[in-house]
């Protein structure tokens, strides 16, 4: 007969286990609104069974099941959607992040306004057209230089506007660079905790969150690589083991290699080290050159890049193209730099080929003195006249300021005549 405290014992086994997942169960409740928390499941295993006494004849081999226990307790989590995710997610801060530079940029370079630069052009022609009906009008002539300032004043905010957001992202760079360096740093620390506790034959099942939530942060600022690294052949084979994470580009390898070839990861689960990511911004207009990757707290660069190379997509890369970079040509390319470029172009070329007309014209001083001074209406306030960065310099000749008599509306020697107005308006 079997002793009825065997049953007993197989009884009470079998509660604890069920307790146990109960408890289980309400530590997933508890934690349905905590980032990063994976629900976690209990393993139950059946105890070891034993052969009963008088039973274990070969014509009845006896061995009695001796109940259930509480094996390990496991996160219910999918590696493969945790890799598809942060595809997706460094793609999601590349786009929001060019997203955002675009909608600034929009929001100065709004057209049709009643401020904006097609505006202030039409009231500039607009007194153009007055000035060749009345060109000895001094009123109509301070009208036309008022215009002109206005207009070079709109080329002025805008390039200067540009800039300033140009700087806003620039400032933005370096604090993604940060976070980048912080999160790097904060991963390390949680692979040396878990390192610990896994040749134990323990699941920390709280610090792998832990650091699976910091790894989804990360993939959202860089594309990264994730490589699970064996930490003890005496851990769990359920155990996750260390993260080794890279800087990967396009083609899912690593950017960052050293001298003989070697990657260079942002965080080594053989080493249990860590590196930082450089900013370099070295470029023409103060462009991003290159992206390195340093030692922890040292200044010695293990690895760089060029900026046209760092194919990583993330919120770093969609603030460095529109920040801007230099390319192959020693030239500053991006969102920013390229509109700006474009308002330089404008506005020098309107106006260079604006001041060909002028000169060509006779002002009121001209025809007075019988002489022919070949006067600019714009000008430059460094003092040259050169197409980059032209726009925020743009300004009124200060001839043109001084009078409005140099004002060049005539192309002969009649004041009446205001055919060179028309010529400018055109």
């Amino acid at each position: 007969m079997v002793s009825t405290f065997h049953g007993l014992e197989v009884a009470k086994r079998g509660l604890f286990t069920q307790q146990s997942a109960l408890y289980t169960t309400g530590h997933n409740i508890s934690n349905a609104n905590t980032p990063g928390y994976t629900r976690q499941r209990v393993n139950f295993e059946q105890t070891g069974p034993f052969p009963a006494a008088s039973r274990n004849r070969p014509e009845i081999p006896g061995q009695i099941g001796s109940g259930v226990q509480a094996g390990s307790i496991e996160r219910v989590r999918e590696e493969f959607l945790d890799l598809q995710f942060r595809n997706e997610n460094n793609k999601t801060g590349y786009y929001a992040s060019m997203s955002n530079s675009l909608s600034k940029m929009e929001e100065i370079m709004n057209e049709p306004s009643d401020q904006g630069l097609a505006k202030t052009m039409d009231r500039f022609w607009q007194s153009l057209q007055d000035l060749a009906t009345h060109p000895e009008a001094n009123e109509t002539r301070t009208v036309v230089r008022q215009r002109g300032i206005a207009f070079s004043e709109t080329f002025n905010y805008l390039s200067n506007s540009i800039n300033g957001l140009r700087q806003d992202v620039k400032n933005e760079i370096n604090v993604t660079t940060k976070d980048i360096n912080s999160l790097a740093s904060q991963i390390n620390s949680l692979n040396k905790q878990i390192a610990e506790v896994e040749p134990h034959g323990m699941l920390p099942n709280d610090l792998y969150d832990e650091r699976d939530r910091l790894v989804d942060q990360l993939s959202g600022l860089v594309d990264i690589k994730v490589t699970n690294v064996q930490n003890s052949k005496s851990a769990s084979a359920m155990a996750d083991g260390i993260y080794t994470i890279e800087i990967v580009g396009e083609n899912n390898q690593s950017l960052f290699q050293d001298g003989s070839g070697k990657s260079v990861a942002l965080v080594d689960g053989n080493s249990l080290t860590y590196t930082q990511v450089d900013i370099k911004d070295e470029g023409a207009d103060n462009s991003v050159s290159q992206i390195g990757l340093k030692s922890s707290g040292s200044e010695t660069t293990l690895s760089t890049v060029d900026a046209t190379d760092f194919g990583s997509m993330g919120k770093l890369r969609g603030l460095v193209d529109s920040y801007g970079y230099e390319n192959g040509n020693g030239e500053a390319v991006g969102i920013y730099p390229n509109m700006l470029n474009e308002l330089d172009n404008m506005a020098f070329t309107f106006a260079q080929k604006f001041n060909d007309v002028h000169e060509s014209g006779n002002s009121l001083n001209e025809i007075d003195n019988g002489t022919a001074s070949d006067i600019a209406f714009f000008g430059d306030n460094n003092g040259s006249f050169n197409r980059k960065g032209y726009a925020r310099r743009m300004e009124i000749a200060q001839s043109i300021k001084d009078s409005v008599s140099n004002i060049a509306a005539s192309v002969t020697d009649n004041k009446g005549n205001g055919e060179n107005a028309l010529n400018l308006g055109e």
